[in-house]
């Protein structure tokens, strides 16, 4: 009795040829397929580069082996499915075969091996330190992010956009006031945990080349955490310098009355402007700002029926008395981070333009 009958033999191997030349037609198709398309946003950071490279060799070794494993099922679903008549029959009397199966285990293990140590080196290398880094502080809480600078003088200037000179190095100091967030740049492809009470760090360098791109919060903190958004501004460094001294100056002095809050301090500018340190405008609605967030309350509905010091009181204190139909804590404790100048303008512009 022979060991192996010849033309099964053949059959077997070129069953095989067919399964290969399948697999490696598919596989070209979806290398191509999922190189071509546009997974991620704009890339704007040196780091970024080479994690998109590394997302690269990823599909270059994934494809294959999930075009390989599908073209086997298929082809043997198809190719050896029972046929009529066949119901009560049993397989052939087969025996593994030793060398396949040491092959089909080294190769995923030494693919593994190949890919983690890759992915390491890149891990190293995009967290290596540069020098002359600028340092920016950033504070997370529900549901704003605050970014923090050291001006010419030492002193501390914030603001709820990030403002960042092209073609610099940047060490991120990740930091929350309340609960966890995750401060992400989804352009600069690196993000990481605002935890409370531990400093996290984040190094990116940006690209020359300016453009504004979003910032997010990427770990679930709140009802309000679809709204916790602000904008990364990659400018060249004599504006960057200029938007420095800018935030350092403080709100503009109002041009004149009809809503602009008075004073020295303009109230709209404070609700409306994407450089003031609040988040007004992306949380609430208010027809004379253009201002439409769902977030909290409808200001041209409630601020008609409070006096100035319940107005005050909401922005200093805002969970001492809560609207109706909303919770505490969706909203900032403004009295920590403006002055009473700043809460006063906002009142007065809030109560001249409110439900009118």
């Amino acid at each position: 009795m022979s060991a192996e009958d010849p033309a099964a033999s053949r059959e077997s191997r070129a069953h095989i040829r067919q399964m290969l030349l399948i697999g490696a037609i598919a596989s070209a198709v979806g290398i191509a397929l999922a190189l071509a398309i546009d997974w991620f946003p704009t890339q704007a950071s040196v780091q970024g580069e080479k994690i998109d490279t590394l997302w690269d060799v990823l599909l270059i070794a994934s494809v294959p082996v999930f075009v390989l494993v599908e073209t086997i099922v298929l082809y043997s679903a198809i190719k050896f499915r029972m046929r009529p008549g066949e119901e009560l029959k049993d397989g052939p009397p087969i025996h593994g075969n030793t060398r396949l199966e040491i092959i089909w285990t080294a190769i995923p293990a030494i693919l593994l091996v190949g890919l983690c140590t890759y992915a390491y080196v890149t891990l190293t290398d995009i967290e290596k330190a540069q020098a002359n880094a600028m340092n920016v502080r950033v504070v997370g809480e529900q549901f704003t992010w605050t970014f923090h600078y050291k001006g010419e003088d030492g002193k501390d200037i914030s603001s709820n956009q990030l403002y960042l000179p092209e073609n610099t190095p940047v060490y991120f100091t990740v930091q929350s006031k309340d609960v966890i967030h995750d401060f992400w740049v989804p352009a600069f492809r690196m993000k990481i945990d605002a935890v409370p009470g531990i400093d996290s760090h984040l190094r990116v360098t940006t690209k020359a080349g300016r453009g504004d791109y979003p910032v997010v919060c990427a770990e679930l903190c709140g009802l309000g955490h679809s709204t916790m958004r602000q904008t990364a501004h990659v400018m060249s460094r004599s504006d960057f310098d200029a938007q420095l001294q800018k935030l350092a100056a403080g709100p503009k002095p109002a041009a004149g009355g009809g809503g602009g809050g008075g004073g020295e301090t303009d109230g709209k500018t404070l609700f409306t402007e994407a450089a003031q340190p609040t988040a007004c405008k992306s949380c609430h609605t208010l027809a004379d700002a253009g201002a439409t967030g769902t977030t909290g309350p409808v200001l041209d509905k409630v601020v008609p029926d409070l006096s100035e010091a319940e107005i005050k009181q909401s922005i200093q204190d805002p969970d001492a008395k809560i609207t109706e139909g909303f919770q505490p804590g969706l909203m900032p404790r403004y009295g920590d981070s403006l002055s009473d100048e700043q809460v006063d303008a906002l009142v007065k512009y809030l109560k001249e333009v409110a439900g009118s």
